[in-house]
């Protein structure tokens, strides 16, 4: 395989200088390698061909055979195109082609035989196809089996370069004496134990499958070697950062911990934040640096732990900080902390890109002689200017909206590395949670404090929408507060959707007694400073906002949010918004309003949020609806994935397994780590003893496939 990664592709047979270089810009495609892991995006079966008659516009790409009956030239310029009419023997459409007119009026004649493969389409009660794949009939060798679908870009399609231009370049891939022989990329070991197909059966059958059976045993195959580099990958860098970067020890709780806890606790601390207390005490007793990522949903007291947390370092003389992404959400953190240290004489302060130039000095001076114990605040907290005594621990509230390189500032404020600790109210899935956060140990709160209310949540159209207004101005009535949330801030003509600008002025209409302030992301900060307190202090009953306070925004006494065009919102991004609202003891309420005609699989996820209120079980729905994409930042989180065919959505056990392999393969083999590995000689059944020449194929593997990637998990 080693040879393949360093082979250029403009060496193989159909490719040359200009095409190698398309390849590269679009389809990212340098070496052999890269084209034969740059699999079909799908699948489409040529084993059968279709009547004209049976042809529907939701078909996927077919074939007919039939012949040409005749071409002819149209328009002129730019908007010339070459038409012909094509039959089955009983029925007619057209093939249109909008470039290479003369090449292939002269490439096929009326009357011969040929298959045509493309996407049909409805026009003037009539089908068509644009551009499809034309072949000659063979009756010796008729079209069979499945076809894999590359994925294209506009420019390469421009450029004359097809699906089926990338399969032959894939044919010339496996006939050329560089392909003979690939070399396994996982142990024999392995591969025997799981009853794999061999890699190059497993590649060829990705390329070119020889039945549904063989495809979907080499894509078992390779979302297995995939998933499993990327577990040992996170596992080897966590077990050496565990062994060899040293951190600080909090031997004891005192007096401001004991203080807090006896007298100052606003209520008694649930099951699930005892539980991660003592997950946290007892990381920070070891010696070792803690990482540890504490999930937990909308109001469930993660910063009530945060805080308690805090305490432990400043009992044991050291200082702690908590970065948020937001300034409003950097001042709601520190007026509760403030409170509640003010109480035992643990000083708090904010900095924040606003803080004034004579209270920054103030600041810089107290973390500098450890007056201050505890700092919260923005990105500002990472400037080279601020410097602590002694930093021993840094908390991150939402840590997948800072980008690797400003968590690596943070870093670098302590000599010894300080303990981590992240936290997150976006409800991650296990399977995601596994390898995006696979190298930190993961605690979860999931119990709401006593008091608090499932938020009751309803789904209502158009025609509700005076059940709606009345139900809203009940709540006002009873002295609580409001949010109406649009996805829109303007007017859009080409969107048939509700925009904030014209629903501020509606529901001034609708509730006249009411002040109602507004809030969206094109506001100067003054301003949406300025707005968000006449809502924070109850001034304004009622607050219409476009996503902006999705997080970071705490009033207890909005009791009730109604979400406008609800369908065009991820679940995610709806749970994150209804955990606005029941904040306090009041029952309350989250209505989505939506269109009355949405589809079955939308009416199905929205659904989903009026069936249940438990983040988990909704991200899990989330994630397999729309994809893992980018819900918690892996493009920052420092793990290179990549994958071709693995999904994290839906290869949970796949995961799973990789990740048991991973780690036994760690356990039983010393040469793949850069420490000791700790064998587990008393549980003979979980080891896994590789040869030296397997253990070199991982290193190399690994080196290869994690190449651009820094050990950002010295960062977390």
């Amino acid at each position: 395989m080693d040879s393949l990664s360093k082979r250029d592709i403009k060496y193989l047979k159909g490719v040359g200088e200009q095409r190698a270089r398309l390849l590269a810009e679009e389809l990212d495609i340098h070496t052999f390698r890269d084209l034969l892991y740059t699999f079909p995006h799908r699948y489409v079966d040529r084993s059968r061909c279709f009547m004209i008659s049976e042809l529907t516009p939701d078909m996927p790409m077919v074939q007919v055979k039939g012949h040409f009956v005749r071409f002819s030239e149209e328009g002129e310029g730019a908007k010339k195109r070459l038409t012909a009419l094509f039959t089955d023997g009983r029925s007619m459409m057209e093939i249109v082609w909008f470039s290479r007119i003369k090449a292939i009026s002269n490439a096929y004649r009326p009357g011969d035989e040929y298959v045509v493969f493309g996407k049909p389409a409805f026009f003037r009660n009539a089908y068509s196809m644009v551009h499809p794949e034309v072949d000659r009939f063979d009756p010796a060798r008729p079209p069979h089996g499945l076809r894999g679908i590359y994925p294209l870009t506009e420019k390469l399609r421009n450029r004359q370069i097809s699906t089926r231009s990338i399969g032959k370049m894939a044919e010339n891939l496996f006939a050329n004496d560089a392909c003979r022989h690939i070399g396994e990329t996982l142990p024999a070991e392995v591969v025997k134990e799981l009853n794999l197909m061999p890699l190059h059966d497993a590649l060829f059958n990705m390329h070119f499958p020889s039945s549904h059976a063989a495809l979907a045993a080499a894509r078992e195959r390779m979302k297995f070697e995939e998933l499993l580099y990327v577990e040992l990958h996170i596992l080897r860098y966590s077990r050496e950062r565990g062994e060899k970067i040293q951190g600080l020890v909090f031997p004891r709780i005192g007096d401001a911990f004991g203080h807090f806890y006896s007298d100052v606790l606003p209520f008694p601390l649930t099951g699930a934040q005892k539980r991660v207390l003592k997950e946290i005490r007892a990381d920070m007793k070891t010696g070792r640096q803690m990482n540890r990522l504490l999930q937990g949903d909308v109001g469930c007291g993660k910063t009530l732990v945060a805080f308690m947390s805090m305490l432990m370092a400043v009992d044991n003389d050291y200082q702690a900080c908590l970065m948020a992404p937001t300034e409003i959400l950097a001042f709601q953190h520190f007026e509760n902390l403030k409170a509640w240290g003010d109480r035992i004489g643990v000083k708090a302060a904010l900095l924040t890109g606003s803080t004034r130039t004579a209270a920054r000095r103030e600041i810089h001076a107290g973390l500098r002689d450890g007056s201050i114990n505890i700092l919260v605040g923005t990105h500002a907290l990472i400037e080279d200017s601020v410097e602590f005594r002694s930093l021993g621990l840094a908390v991150i509230d939402e840590q997948h909206r800072f980008g690797v390189m400003q968590r690596a500032k943070m870093w670098k404020k302590s000599r010894i590395a300080p303990h981590v600790l992240i936290m997150t109210a976006t409800p991650i899935p296990r399977t995601l949670a596994m390898t995006v956060y696979g190298d930190l140990d993961v605690s979860v709160i999931d119990e709401l404090p006593p008091g608090r209310k499932p938020v009751d949540t309803l789904l209502r159209y158009e025609d509700q929408r005076q059940s709606v207004y009345s139900l809203v101005g009940q709540q006002l009535r009873e002295g609580r507060q409001a949010y109406i949330v649009y996805p829109l801030i303007h007017e859009n003509e080409k969107l048939s959707l509700k925009s904030l600008e014209e629903g501020y002025e509606k529901i001034c209409d609708v509730f006249p007694h009411y002040r109602v302030c507004y809030v969206h992301g094109q506001m100067k900060p003054a301003e949406k400073d300025y707005q968000m307190e006449l809502f924070v202090s109850g001034e304004a009953r009622i607050m219409v906002a476009t996503t902006v306070i999705e997080v970071g925004v705490n009033v207890p006494n909005a009791s009730v949010m109604v979400i406008e065009n609800a369908e065009r919102f991820g679940l995610s991004q709806l749970h994150q918004l209804r955990g606005r609202v029941g904040r306090g003891a009041d029952q309350s309420f989250c209505i989505l309003m939506s269109h009355p005609n949405i589809g079955k699989d939308t009416r199905k996820r929205l659904n989903i949020m009026t069936e249940t209120t438990d983040g988990f079980l909704i991200s899990e729905a989330d994630m397999k609806i729309r994809g893992p994409g980018d819900m918690e930042g892996t493009q920052q989180s420092g793990i290179a994935f990549n994958l071709r065919v693995a999904d994290l959505a839906r290869d949970g056990q796949i995961i799973q397994l990789a990740r048991e392999v991973a780690g036994r393969m760690l356990d039983s083999n010393p040469g793949l780590l850069q420490v000791e590995a700790r064998t587990r000689k008393d549980e003979e059944a979980c080891r896994l003893p590789l040869s030296p020449q397997s253990v070199s194929v991982i290193r190399r593997e690994l080196d290869f496939r994690f190449r651009h990637t820094f050990d950002w998990s010295r960062i977390s």
